[in-house]
């Protein structure tokens, strides 16, 4: 049988992640860094859809190859968010834990493989499923001809399965007993669930027409499994000709690597176009808070210079990745030139050429030109992020950006002073209205 204890240590902490508290319904107390939108009612998803239409509308006038970003918290209920989040979270486990069980713990995401054989004994002796009916998940088309389930395999299945049965019991870490997977959604979160999938399926269709990439962006960490799936099923429907839906990775989390290889990996066994832009992260002071209060671990990497390393592991793979298959694309969301200076080198060496537009950059408007505009000018494809929305509601964010930027005070020191040198220069050449001489 299983012993959970043994094989995954810290999973009782980590299992509170994904429950609903009740101090964070609310998710915009403590967030410095992003825009975060609060739930009252379905008519008020209806109006911020309107507003991402207008957007996607307004990227796709202004520039031939535009991005739109949008926020799944605004598009429904995040207690739908947190529940799916949940159920996937602990179907994923349920996968180490029998991994460790064969005695693969310790491998990376993608090399843990679990005899198909072996499985069904588990699942049946769990009383999971008899032998008979765990048999049809693991047919042909679920299963490599390998006869092993690896994490990929394991996650389609949470399709079939939930159709197959609403009450699929996987163990408690807690009390080893068995419990639901999924506690059964009401008639009206069904509805919810419903509703979100429809607006994003009607922006996605949007973008679509009007030639606009659509970037779903990242969120707490606590609904970002929910979010990452939702927007895989995008990308399997509309990324199949060309990129259209980016999902965003934030490189300040432990398992981001995990989180990108497992993904790239998907898009390649299923032949769609891999979308993604790379983020540090923007929910640190909210994310330890509610780990410390509610007692799981802390999902951010310990130290900046970890999640500098992170980031570039996760670039690295994914332009790696556009070397071998040029499917895939990346936005390099960053405002440090440690990054963007290792991302030309890398681009060099694999020989990734910027007319390819495989590799983007983005900065804040008003950030970081001195990083942008050379870029720019170098000819590569470079975007300046608009927050977008009534005075009083974008006010508060940009001021937020700017006090987490507090750096960015002395980098705009040093930007003022390459603007006063290049204009002295120029005055004393008398090129003043000509850069070019």
């Amino acid at each position: 049988g299983l012993c959970p204890s043994s094989s995954t240590p810290g999973a009782e902490q980590r299992e509170k992640q994904y429950r609903a508290h009740r101090g964070f319904g609310d998710r915009r107390g403590g967030v410095i860094s992003a825009r975060t939108y609060f739930y009252a009612d379905e008519s008020k998803c209806d109006q911020h859809m309107e507003t991402f239409l207008r957007c996607i509308d307004a990227s796709g006038g202004s520039s031939q190859d535009g991005f739109s970003a949008i926020k799944l918290t605004a598009l429904g209920r995040p207690q739908f968010l947190l529940q799916f989040s949940e159920v996937l979270v602990k179907w994923r486990r349920f996968f180490h834990q029998m991994a460790a069980e064969q005695g693969q713990a310790g491998r990376a995401a993608l090399e843990m493989k679990l005899e198909a054989e072996k499985l069904q004994e588990a699942l049946a002796k769990l009383n999971i499923a008899t032998k008979a009916e765990s048999q049809h998940w693991f047919t042909g088309e679920n299963l490599g001809v390998s006869g092993t389930v690896d994490l990929l395999d394991w996650n389609s299945l949470i399709d079939s399965c939930t159709k197959l049965s609403k009450l699929l019991l996987v163990p408690n870490m807690q009390t080893r007993q068995l419990e639901p997977l999924l506690s059964r959604f009401t008639e009206e979160e069904d509805l919810q669930m419903k509703r979100m999938l429809q607006r994003m399926d009607t922006l996605a269709k949007r973008a679509t027409e009007k030639g606009v990439r659509l970037m779903v962006d990242a969120e707490q960490s606590y609904f970002q499994p929910a979010i990452s799936r939702l927007t895989l099923e995008m990308q399997r429907r509309f990324n199949r000709d060309r990129a259209i839906i980016f999902n965003t990775y934030q490189c300040y989390l432990k398992e981001a690597y995990d989180n990108v290889t497992v993904d790239v990996e998907l898009s390649r066994r299923e032949g769609w176009h891999f979308g993604a832009k790379l983020v540090r992260g923007a929910y640190m002071e909210q994310e330890r808070e509610r780990a410390a209060q509610i007692g799981y671990e802390d999902p951010i990497n310990p130290t900046y210079e970890k999640t500098n390393e992170m980031y570039h592991r996760c670039l690295d793979y994914i332009l790696e990745e556009i070397k071998h298959s040029r499917k895939a694309n990346v936005m390099v969301a960053s405002h440090n030139e440690d990054t963007v200076k290792f991302t030309l080198r890398r681009m060099m060496e694999l020989g990734i050429h910027p007319s390819e537009k495989k590799v983007c950059f983005g900065q804040l408007l008003g950030m970081c030109d001195q990083i942008t505009f050379p870029l720019g000018q170098a000819g590569f494809p470079v975007y300046k992020y608009v927050p977008y929305g009534p005075v009083n509601e974008v006010l508060p964010y940009l001021s937020r950006r700017a006090q987490e930027n507090r750096g960015f005070m002395q980098r705009a020191n040093r930007e003022r002073d390459l603007l006063w040198s290049e204009f002295k220069r120029r005055l004393l050449t008398g090129s003043l209205f000509s850069p070019n001489q």
